[in-house]
């Protein structure tokens, strides 16, 4: 009984010594006990320990009883209690996170749509008029998916689409590979099979699919922010920021088919996937789902947009300098690394074989990384020779990236595109102080993570030597409270701005350009031709499904010389050599525009007639001031005048105050 009933917190509490200090208070094994002759001595020994053991007990419960919150807390966690609590904080930081983030997605889509009825008056236009709202490439991107739509399958259409001879005229395109027609596949798709036709009309669905994605865009920068800085506040401050520069992180408000839309969102979800897949301490489950999410997305954004191997090349270059400093796991970037030249090699098969990519700065840089990776064993480990290995790597990487990419471009057939590095340098604004939409949503998700991020608090702290307040707790303070502060100031300025913008009904109206498209389908011939500007073709061919002499595309060869020939209307040149250019593409009518011909810029040299006197000699710039000269005037000028020799060759059929539309004579009448 003495044995059952003896107290074993008190040999916990009292140490590994307790045995030999408490002896009052616990029995000796029988082996060890006295003789019988002492037992009455043991005896009363055993009473007055049994005794004390009850007066201890008495005093433990009152001391329990007496315990400040902090040490019962702690008891709570010896006895198991704090893993559920600490479950219940995750699981409830996890859940207003993942809240906080759909519902900026889905508000930022809804704003966007709101923005869009506002602006264009969207839902109260005829066809015609809502369809005129696309400008440019635009008009082209569009007027594909409605050919999808009318085509009477889906592989018809395909079919038509990769072997086009009903768009520009004299040339058979694949449209598919030219301009990266697989968004437009995918939505026809969705749009068909999802029995959308009865309920929602193309136009609709389309834009909407679009707004959709800004709206996963917008929830992956917050979920990137998120994740870098381990407070949701972060993600809530980037979606603020990326709504107030929305002139500098999207064009979504103008040119809503154009590609970047629909690529960037994946772009954004790869780069929160790769954000969490190079944690450290990463579980082995969250592990492979942001591995299958950056396969996904690397490979989804590759065929949504013909320039993202540049961007990618700009990333693959971030995480090779990452790795030379030992700053990601050299086992994971080898593992994204191998997603980058699966993507390349798939992309390359299921793009008709698209030479860009195989010549691309991305396949060379990570082909020489695969081959370089044997140097990285004595890289990492601090010594001097390590130091000079990582040295020599990185020249090593950088000299077999140049030379395998000049061979890849001496023996694969391909196509010099430089041109499109000057217009990438414009499209991503690199060569702008300011409209830079791929790289500034980055810089307001980086600027949230240095103020929210408690990591950065302490590393200024224990850089300023701070003593008097204890770094830890003034970190998680202002990592709280300037957030907190920065919001309440964002939304105080620019939330009624927004509110504003979305209340304002615009009017969007263009009589002319509606005129004109109605003309062009009542009066013109179905076999015609029309010649003018590259963005006034692509809605012609939208708006009426007729034949172009010229379409906004810059990365083919021909059609970027036709558009420069075709935008000789607005040059000082004879009427014969524009007629002689015009019946070379088989053109049947020329349209002039007003606002282009008439242009009226703030900074001279930049306008199109500017351009085009420059490019054909007909102006010399001398100590600053520039002398024009030609033997014929303006030709956009003259051939309004009516008289010969523009009579001889053209033959005005249809003008508004902003477009004059000109027959192209067959038979040139000479008048005098």
């Amino acid at each position: 009984m003495r044995e059952r009933c003896r107290p074993r917190g008190r040999r916990e509490a009292g140490g590994g010594g307790g045995r030999r200090a408490g002896g009052a208070a616990v029995s000796p094994p029988r082996e060890q006990r006295g003789a019988p002759a002492a037992g009455g001595g043991g005896r009363r020994a055993m009473e007055e320990g049994a005794a004390d053991l009850r007066q201890r007990r008495k005093q433990n419960c009152t001391e329990s009883d007496k315990m400040a919150p902090e040490e019962r807390n702690k008891e709570n966690s010896k006895l198991g209690r704090s893993p559920k609590y600490l479950l219940i904080q995750r699981f409830a930081k996890l859940f207003f996170g993942c809240l906080a983030a759909v519902t900026s997605g889905m508000m930022y889509a809804v704003y966007l749509s709101t923005y869009h009825e506002r602006k264009f008056w969207f839902s109260s236009r005829q066809e015609l008029e809502r369809e005129i709202t696309f400008q440019g490439d635009s008009a082209i991107y569009y007027s594909f998916y409605k050919e999808l739509l009318k085509a009477p399958s889906f592989e018809r259409g395909v079919y038509e689409l990769t072997h086009n001879n009903k768009t520009i005229s004299l040339k058979t395109i694949n449209a598919v590979q030219q301009m990266t027609l697989y968004p437009e596949l995918i939505a026809s798709v969705l749009y068909q099979a999802s029995g959308s036709e009865e309920v929602i009309e193309p136009v609709y669905f389309y834009i909407g699919i679009v707004f959709g994605l800004q709206g996963i865009y917008v929830t992956a920068l917050f979920v990137t922010s998120w994740v870098m800085s381990g407070t949701w506040l972060a993600g809530m401050l980037t979606v603020a920021w990326f709504i107030i520069n929305r002139t500098d992180t999207t064009r979504i408000d103008y040119s809503i088919p154009s590609r970047e839309n629909w690529a960037l969102p994946y772009f954004a979800c790869q780069v929160a996937a790769l954000t969490g897949y190079l944690k450290k301490n990463l579980n082995c489950s969250a592990e492979k789902f942001c591995y299958l999410l950056v396969s996904a997305s690397t490979y989804t954004f590759m065929m949504m947009w013909e320039y993202s191997h540049y961007l990618l090349f700009v990333q693959a270059v971030s995480l090779f300098l990452l790795d030379s400093f030992a700053l990601a796991q050299t086992e994971k970037v080898h593992e994204v690394y191998k997603i980058y030249l699966f993507s390349l090699l798939l992309g390359y098969l299921l793009q008709f074989e698209n030479s860009a990519l195989l010549v691309s700065p991305l396949l060379s840089l990570v082909a020489a990384l695969m081959l370089s990776k044997c140097l990285q064993m004595n890289m990492k480990k601090g010594t001097f020779l390590s130091r000079l290995l990582k040295i020599m790597y990185i020249y090593l990487v950088l000299t077999i990236t140049l030379t395998l990419n000049f061979l890849l471009k001496m023996f694969v057939p391909h196509k010099e595109n430089e041109h499109l590095l000057k217009f990438l340098e414009v499209k991503l604004g690199l060569n702008t102080t300011k409209m830079k939409y791929l790289w500034t949503p980055y810089v307001c998700m980086l600027a949230a993570f240095g103020v929210c991020s408690p990591e950065l608090w302490m590393t200024l702290f224990k850089w300023l030597r701070l003593k008097a307040v204890h770094p830890i707790l003034l970190a998680l303070i202002l990592s709280m409270a300037v957030p907190t502060i920065i919001g309440f100031s964002l939304w105080k300025e620019f939330f009624p701005r927004i509110m504003s913008e979305l209340s304002e009904i615009q009017e969007f109206y263009d009589p002319d350009t509606v005129e004109l498209m109605t003309w062009i389908k009542r009066q013109a011939p179905v076999a015609a031709v029309f010649a003018g500007s590259p963005q006034l073709m692509g809605v012609i061919k939208l708006c009426t499904g007729w034949m172009v002499s010229s379409l906004p595309i810059y990365n083919d060869d021909d059609l970027l010389k036709r558009n420069e020939n075709i935008y000789q209307i607005y040059s000082k040149r004879s009427a014969e050599d524009i007629y002689k250019i015009l019946t070379s593409y088989k053109a049947n009518f020329l349209i002039i525009e007003d606002s282009i011909c008439n242009e009226v810029g703030p900074v001279r040299g930049c306008r199109v007639k500017d351009l085009l006197d420059i490019a054909n000699g007909h102006v010399v710039c001398e100590e600053g001031d520039s002398y024009a000269y030609s033997k014929y005037g303006r030709f956009c000028h003259e051939i309004k005048m009516n008289y010969s020799p523009y009579v001889n060759y053209f033959t005005r059929v249809y003008w508004n105050r902003s477009y004059f539309v000109y027959r192209i004579n067959t038979v040139i009448s000479f008048q005098s």
